[in-house]
C-alpha cells in the first residue's frame, strides 16, 4: 500500500538547498547562523531499482539516515529537523480540535513530537525507515508508539489516522510530483565555507541517494566547487550561505464538531443584492 492510500488524512514536509536571503533569528552550532526570510512565501515509485520513476536509492537513505542516528552528538547537526518540527506543530495548534491518533511520516528522531501537547493529539504514530532515528527519538509528552516501514510502502490500512504529518523526509521519495505546489518557507543557514555545508548535510543523514550519484569527488573538484561559490554568493562577511526551502501541507479528517459549508443553492442573499446594499451605503455617507 502506498502513501496515496491514506485518502483524506494527507500531509508532507519537505526541503532542498536553495540560493536565497533573509534576516536572522536564530543561531545554530560551529558558527552555522540560521536565518528565515522577512516574507513566507501519486503513487508510490519502485521501491527498487534505478530509473525515471524511481531516482532515489532507499536502502541507501536508510544507511545514511541510521549512520546520523548513531552519531556521538546527532543533535548537532538537526538544527534545521528541530526548527521545522516547532513550525509543524504550530500549525497543527492553528487546527481547533483534538486529535485521537495522528502519523509522523519519516518522523527521525521526533522533532515534531516533541512541540505537541495531549489536548492536540491523543497518539502518534511514528513511522522512519531508519531504526536507529526511532531508538534514539527525543522526549515527548504524548504517548507516541514507533514503527519501522518505508514512507513507499506503510503499513497501515485506508483511513486509520485523523491527522498525517511530515517533516524532512519526502522529498527522498520516488515520483512524488504533489507534494511540493504549497506556498512556502525558506530558512537560511550560514556557514563558514562550502565543506562545512556538506558536512553538516552528512551529519543529517541528507547525503545524496540518487541512483546516479558519483561516488568520488575530486579534492581539486570540490576546491574549486567552494572557491566558485564563495565568489558568487559569499557573504561579505566571509561566510557562503544555504537556502533551505521548505514545503508546507497538512490535510485532516473532517469532523462533526468542525462547521460544514452550506448546501448549495441554500443562500438567501445574492451577490448582485450585496452590490446593490454597498451602494446604498455610499450614498448615505455622501
Amino acid at each position: 500500500m502506498g502513501a496515496a492510500a491514506l485518502g483524506r488524512a494527507a500531509g508532507a514536509v519537505g526541503a532542498r538547498a536553495l540560493r536565497g536571503a533573509g534576516c536572522p533569528v536564530l543561531r545554530a552550532g560551529w558558527g552555522r547562523r540560521l536565518w528565515a526570510p522577512s516574507g513566507g512565501s501519486a503513487a508510490a515509485g519502485v521501491a527498487s531499482g534505478s530509473g525515471a520513476l524511481s531516482p532515489f536509492d532507499r536502502r541507501l537513505k536508510r544507511k545514511q539516515k541510521n549512520w546520523a542516528a548513531l552519531r556521538a552528538e546527532p543533535a548537532e547537526c538537526e538544527y534545521l529537523r528541530r526548527e521545522v518540527g516547532g513550525r509543524i506543530a504550530d500549525r497543527v495548534f492553528d487546527i481547533p480540535r483534538t486529535f485521537p491518533l495522528a502519523l509522523d511520516l519519516g518522523s527521525g528522531r521526533g522533532y515534531i513530537a516533541q512541540h505537541l501537547t495531549k489536548e492536540t493529539v491523543e497518539k502518534l504514530i511514528q513511522v522512519d525507515i531508519a531504526e536507529n532515528a526511532l531508538k534514539n527519538a527525543v522526549e515527548s509528552e504524548i504517548p507516541t508508539v514507533s514503527v519501522v516501514a518505508d514512507e513507499e510502502c506503510l503499513p497501515f490500512k485506508e483511513d486509520t489516522f485523523d491527522l498525517v504529518v511530515s517533516s524532512l523526509s519526502l522529498h527522498w521519495v520516488n515520483d512524488l510530483p504533489r507534494a511540493f505546489r504549497e506556498d512556502t518557507d525558506e530558512i537560511q543557514v550560514n556557514y563558514p565555507g562550502l565543506f562545512e555545508v556538506m558536512e553538516d548535510l552528512q551529519g543529517m543523514g541528507e547525503s545524496n541517494c540518487s541512483w546516479n550519484r558519483k561516488p568520488l569527488l575530486h579534492r581539486e573538484t570540490m576546491l574549486a566547487a567552494a572557491a566558485i561559490y564563495r565568489e558568487m554568493y559569499g557573504n561579505s562577511d566571509g561566510s557562503v550561505p544555504a537556502t533551505f526551502q521548505i514545503y508546507y501541507m497538512i490535510g485532516w479528517k473532517f469532523h462533526e464538531s468542525q462547521a460544514r459549508p452550506a448546501q448549495r443553492g441554500s443562500a438567501t442573499v445574492s451577490f448582485g443584492d450585496l452590490a446593490k446594499i454597498d451602494g446604498l451605503l455610499s450614498r448615505g455617507k455622501k
